[in-house]
């Protein structure tokens, strides 16, 4: 088996070896993954944060051993905690701009060793937000298929990187989050934190948010936003009617 690491602030995970297929997710400065094809200008993944699989460009990571992956899978490395945190590149004195939940991978320091490069992490790493701190940063962030940064995120993207700086392990769709946790009966039981999710007509899961209280959601619908939830489901503020139907609500944390 081949293992591979990300070098680069973020790589689009692609369904296909092709630069028009869609984005399925996105792979984070410092995170691993192993590689189970080679084809011409892209190797086919399977992340070891999610377990999720696509293609991503040959040219956009560097490989990684066998014992250093294993070394990160054993001993999880810090996460970078700001909307944006600069990692100054010392082989060619460039900048790198790293998103939320990055891996600081080989930390030493102030400083990830990856491969040949060196990456001088500038100012503080920072420490963890409580979770409404960590969801509202996202607050006017654009959605986007597959997106998993402030620059642009679905709605299981924003809930996996909320609970990501939790230090909670979320999948990466919403179909597979709500297999996780116990199942919450109604709105009036929830707790901050607590995960609700929202089926389309063939009673699959589709969407998903973060429960506020148990009449407001935050989540991701053509921009992270908080809307109004009740028993029905979400209420858009903006487009004044229902627009998702509740199915389940989940407590992880």
């Amino acid at each position: 088996m081949e293992y591979g690491i990300c070098n680069l602030s973020i790589i689009p995970l692609r369904a296909e070896a092709d630069d028009r297929s869609e984005q399925v997710s996105q792979v984070l400065f410092g995170e691993t993954f192993e590689i189970t094809e080679w084809k011409e200008n892209w190797v086919k993944i399977t992340t070891s944060y999610d377990n999720y699989t696509g293609w991503i460009g040959r040219l956009q990571f560097t490989m990684l051993g066998h014992l250093a992956f294993k070394k990160i899978k054993q001993t999880p490395p810090p996460l970078t905690h700001r909307a944006v945190t600069q990692a100054w590149k010392i082989t060619n004195n460039s900048v790198l701009y790293l998103p939320m939940g990055s891996s600081l991978s080989f930390l030493e320091g102030t400083t990830c060793h990856i491969g040949d490069d060196r990456f001088e992490i500038i100012g503080e790493i920072g420490e963890t937000e409580n979770i409404v701190v960590t969801a509202i940063s996202f607050l006017n962030t654009p959605y986007l298929w597959g997106g998993r940064s402030h620059f642009g995120v679905d709605c299981s993207g924003f809930t996996q990187a909320v609970f990501k700086l939790q230090g909670t392990h979320l999948l990466r769709d919403a179909s597979q989050q709500v297999n996780q946790g116990f199942t919450v009966n109604s709105l009036k039981e929830t707790k901050l934190g607590d995960l609700a999710f929202f089926d389309n007509t063939e009673g699959k899961v589709v969407h998903v948010g973060i429960l506020l209280n148990n009449e407001k959601i935050i989540h991701a619908s053509g921009k992270v936003k908080i809307d109004t939830v009740d028993e029905k489901g979400i209420y858009s503020e903006d487009l004044k009617r229902y627009t998702h139907k509740l199915r389940a609500i989940k407590r992880i944390l």
